[in-house]
C-alpha cells in the first residue's frame, strides 16, 4: 500500500520563536496504478516500460491537461494528481478509463494494461512541488477498492459531483482504511463503458504473447531405447539443450518444468507454441545402445509447422559431448545468428567423462523429484559423478543445489557448509552457468549479509538470464531482503518461462503477496503450490490463513506443519527466519498468532 507522508516540514527557529507553517488548500486527488504491474514486469519488463510510456503520452497526461490537473507524484506504476475541483478530476478519471479501454481491445489479454483509480476530495498541505495529507492517503486507498478498469470516488467527492457528472454512483458501504481515523464511504463510478469481460480463450494460456526476443521451447526428448530405465538419459539431453540455449541474452527460452508437460504425449507443434507463447519449438529422440549414441533434432516454427533446422547423429557414445554442442550451436545460430550462437558456445560447460555424465544426469532426475529424501539420493549421484570427473563445476554447482535443499526442506542448517563449499568450488572450477552464483547468494543471505548476496546473485543473473535455477534462488534472496516487489516481479518472470507447471514459483509468490498485505492473492499461489514435504510452507499457510480469519483451516495447516516438523514453535520459526528486516519476521508472527499458534506451537 503506497502512503503519501509529508517530511519534516515545520522548522522552528528557537531564537525567534517562529514557526514556517505549512501552507494548504482544497484540491480533488487522483491515485492511479497499473492492475497486475508485477505480473507484466515479469512476463516482459521492456515491453511493459514501453507499453506505460505510451499511454502516459498519448492518453493519460493528455486528459491530466484537458481537465486542468497538475501530476504531482509517480512511482513505478503509480500516478498521483491533483485537479482544481472534484468534477474535473472525475471526468479525468472516466475519460480516461475509457480510452484506455477502447485501446485495449485490440489486444490480447496478457497484453492489455489496466489501472485501478481512486479520486478524493479535501484540504492537502503543500511541500515544494508536491501535496500530502489524509486526503491523499484516502484516495490511494480507495484506488485498491476499485477493480481494474474502473473508479472509486469517497464521499467528499459524492456529495460534490452528485447531478453535475452523467455518472451513476454505485455505495460500496463504509470501509475502515489503515491510518485513517473513522469510516470511509466509498462509490463506484458507473460510466456506462465498462471493462470487457475477457471469454476464456483470452486469458487462457492458449494465448500468451509471444515475447520481442526470439522464443522457444524445447521438448523432451523421446527415449527410443528398448529400456525403458534410460528416460533419465534422453531427459538429461533435453535439460542440458535447455540450459544452454537459456545462456544467451538474446533468447527466450521456456524453462523446463512446462516443457516436460509434454513428455509422452503426440503433440501438435502448432498448439505447443500457443499454449506455451513461443515461436519455435525443438523436439527430437535419443537411442542410447552399448557404447553408441543416436540423437535426431529438430527446430520448427510453431506457427506453420516448417522445419528450420533438422539434424542426425550416429556417434560413440564418448562423442555424444560434441554432439550436443554441434545441435545447441546449430539452433542458436537458426535462431539469434553467428554471433548469439558464439556466445553460447564460448561459455559451455563440457563434460569429458561419459560415466560421469550418467551420473550427473541420475542426479539431476532425482532432484527434479523435489523431495529430501530424493535430494539425498542426488548428493550420492554427484558424489559419484564428482569422483569419476572432480573438474567438472557443473557438477559440483548441483551438489551445492543438492546440500541446500536437503537444509530447506529438513532444517538442518549444517547442511549449509557443504552447500557453500561445493557452490564455491564450481565458481573457482569457471561454472558458467550462474547457478553456483545464485546457491551462494542465498547461502549468504541465510547469513544475513545482504551485500555479499548481492554481488553474487548479480553475477549469476548475468550468466543465466532466464534459467530458473538461477531466477528462484534469486528470487528468494530478493525476499528475505526486503525487496518484495522484485521478488514477485522474479516470481511472475518464472510463471511466464513456465506457464504451464510452476509450482516452485507459486511458492515464491504465495510468500511474497503475504509480506506485500495481498493476502487473497498469497492464498490462491499457496493453493497452486503443491509441496507436501516441506514442512515451513505449511506454517506459512497458517499464517497467511490466520490472516483472512480463516482460523478452523490456518490450525490444519500447521498441524500439517508440526507432523513434518515435531515440537516446531514461534521460537523455532523466528531462528529460522532469513529475512534480513525485523517487521517481516512479526509479519509472519502475526499471522500464526491469528491462526492460534502459541508460543509453544
Amino acid at each position: 500500500m503506497r502512503c503519501y507522508l509529508p517530511r519534516a516540514h515545520d522548522h522552528v527557529f528557537a531564537q525567534e520563536g517562529i514557526v514556517d507553517r505549512p501552507e494548504r488548500k482544497l484540491v480533488a486527488v487522483l491515485a492511479a496504478d497499473v492492475a497486475g504491474y508485477s505480473r507484466l514486469m515479469g512476463a516482459d519488463e521492456t515491453g511493459t516500460l514501453l507499453h506505460l510510456k505510451t499511454l502516459r503520452a498519448e492518453v493519460i497526461d493528455p486528459k491530466i491537461a484537458q481537465f486542468k490537473g497538475r501530476l504531482v507524484g509517480t512511482a513505478g506504476d503509480s500516478l498521483l494528481v491533483e485537479f482544481p475541483s472534484a468534477v474535473d478530476a472525475l471526468q479525468c478519471a472516466v475519460e480516461t478509463q475509457e480510452r484506455i479501454t477502447a485501446r485495449n481491445a485490440n489486444l490480447p489479454g496478457e497484453r492489455r494494461m489496466t489501472f485501478r483509480m481512486g479520486v478524493n476530495a479535501g484540504e492537502v498541505i503543500l511541500d515544494e512541488a508536491t501535496i500530502y495529507g489524509d486526503c491523499v492517503n484516502v484516495a490511494a486507498r480507495l484506488e485498491k477498492v476499485s477493480e481494474p478498469g474502473g473508479v472509486v470516488v469517497g464521499g467528499s467527492v459524492y456529495e460534490q459531483v452528485k447531478g453535475k457528472v452523467p455518472y451513476s454512483l454505485v455505495d460500496l458501504g463504509e470501509h475502515r482504511m489503515k491510518n485513517i481515523a473513522g469510516p470511509v464511504r466509498a462509490y463506484r463510478v458507473q460510466s456506462g463503458e465498462a471493462e470487457p469481460k475477457p471469454s476464456p480463450s483470452v486469458v487462457s494460456a492458449e494465448d500468451l504473447p509471444l515475447p520481442f526476443r526470439p522464443s522457444v521451447a524445447v521438448l523432451p526428448f523421446t527415449n527410443m531405447s528398448a529400456d525403458p530405465e534410460q528416460d533419465y538419459f534422453s531427459d538429461g539431453i533435453t535439460e542440458d539443450l535447455i540450459t544452454e540455449l537459456s545462456r544467451s541474452q538474446s533468447l527466450f527460452v521456456i524453462a523446463r518444468n512446462s516443457s516436460f508437460v509434454f513428455k509422452g504425449q503426440s503433440v501438435n507443434i502448432t498448439e505447443v507454441g500457443r499454449k506455451l507463447g513461443v515461436r519455435y519449438v525443438v523436439e527430437g529422440s535419443v537411442r542410447k545402445a552399448g557404447a553408441r549414441v543416436r540423437i535426431t533434432a529438430q527446430l520448427i516454427e510453431a506457427s506453420t509447422g516448417s522445419h528450420v533446422w533438422a539434424e542426425r547423429y550416429d556417434r560413440d557414445l564418448v562423442d555424444l559431448f560434441a554432439v550436443q554442442d554441434e545441435v545447441t550451436e546449430r539452433i542458436a545460430w537458426a535462431l539469434v545468428g553467428k554471433v548469439g550462437a558464439a556466445e553460447i558456445v564460448r561459455t559451455r560447460q563440457t563434460q569429458t567423462n561419459p560415466s560421469a555424465y550418467d551420473a550427473l544426469l541420475r542426479g539431476v532426475e532425482a532432484m527434479r523429484r523435489f523431495t529430501d529424501k530424493d535430494a539425498a539420493v542426488a548428493i550420492e549421484f554427484f558424489k559419484l559423478a564428482l569422483d569419476l570427473e572432480p573438474s567438472s563445476a557443473r557438477t559440483h554447482a548441483w551438489l551445492a543445489d543438492a546440500y541446500a535443499t536437503v537444509s530447506v526442506f529438513t532444517g538442518d542448517q549444517s547442511m549449509k557448509i557443504p552447500a557453500l563449499q561445493s557452490a564455491q568450488k564450481a565458481i573457482e572450477l569457471g561454472d558458467t552457468s550462474g547457478h553456483a552464483e545464485a546457491i551462494v547468494a542465498a547461502l549468504y543471505g541465510w547469513r544475513g549479509d545482504f551485500e555479499a548476496a548481492e554481488t553474487h546473485w548479480t553475477r549469476g543473473l548475468m550468466l543465466g538470464p532466464t534459467n530458473p535455477d538461477v531466477l528462484s534462488w534469486i528470487g528468494f534472496i530478493c525476499l528475505w531482503g526486503g525487496q518484495l516487489n522484485k521478488a514477485c516481479e522474479i516470481g511472475e518472470r518464472l510463471k511466464r518461462l513456465s506457464p504451464l507447471e510452476h509450482r516452485d514459483f507459486d511458492e515464491l509468490l504465495a510468500f511474497g503477496y503475504y509480506l506485500l498485505g495481498d493476502y487473497d492473492a498469497s492464498l490462491d499461489s499457496f493453493r497452486k503450490w503443491d509441496n507436501n514435504n516441506y514442512f515451513r510452507g505449511f506454517a506459512n499457510l497458517a499464517a497467511c490463513l490466520g490472516q483472512l480469519g480463516r482460523v478452523d483451516e490456518a490450525r490444519s495447516a500447521w498441524q500439517r506443519c508440526i507432523e513434518r516438523k515435531p515440537g516446531y514453535n514461534l521460537e523455532g520459526y523466528r531462528r529460522d527466519c532469513p529475512y534480513r528486516r525485523q517487521e517481516d519476521v512479526e509479519h509472519w508472527i502475526d499471522g500464526l498468532r491469528k491462526a492460534g499458534v502459541t508460543e509453544d506451537g
